[in-house]
């Protein structure tokens, strides 16, 4: 990203989506222009100092920071926050290029297969605990200490496997 023509096509191709992600994550039109014109600007200014191998994790990781600054300096919840930015991101995601998702799901593998089927009925399907308990016939404290043990166990397996290129917003996300 070393000369304006590569940011020019950078923000030909990023700068709707940014605004639509931020304005989806803080329903606060101004908000969402302003954190998407910082992180351009920011981004202008570190063009010559930075080297981004994937510009769109960078954006939108860029993009998360700005908004849980702007959520801490208005004192919301954050929890509802990274929710909505772990639903965008199933939601806005191309499994089929994206590494990452492999990664995870090679990291879920790994899980035994009932703590397995907890994470993929809570991360992918959506099932709120109290669900998830009644459709396996356990308690919901049941499904809250599989789920745990299973996210420290695919954070574990994620250091070790040095999983390459997680983005920096990765632990936020799934962890």
């Amino acid at each position: 990203m070393k000369n304006p023509v590569n940011f020019d096509e950078v923000y030909r191709q990023h700068w709707e989506k940014l605004y639509v992600f931020c304005l989806k994550l803080t329903n606060d039109e101004d908000l969402s222009k302003n954190i998407v014109q910082d992180i351009f600007v920011d981004l202008w200014q570190r063009q010559e100092k930075t080297s981004i191998s994937d510009i769109s994790a960078y954006l939108f990781g860029a993009a998360k920071k700005q908004i849980l600054k702007a959520y801490r300096k208005k004192q919301f919840d954050t929890r509802v926050l990274e929710d909505c930015f772990e639903d965008y991101l199933v939601e806005n995601s191309n499994e089929a290029d994206n590494p990452l998702i492999e990664k995870l799901y090679q990291l879920l593998d790994t899980l035994p297969i009932k703590r397995r089927e907890i994470v993929i009925l809570n991360k992918l399907e959506q099932l709120r605990i109290d669900e998830i308990a009644a459709r396996l016939n356990v308690s919901p404290q049941t499904v809250k200490n599989q789920l745990t043990t299973a996210l420290k166990q695919m954070k574990i397996g994620a250091a070790q496997l040095s999983v390459i290129s997680l983005p920096p917003f990765l632990p936020a996300l799934f962890f």
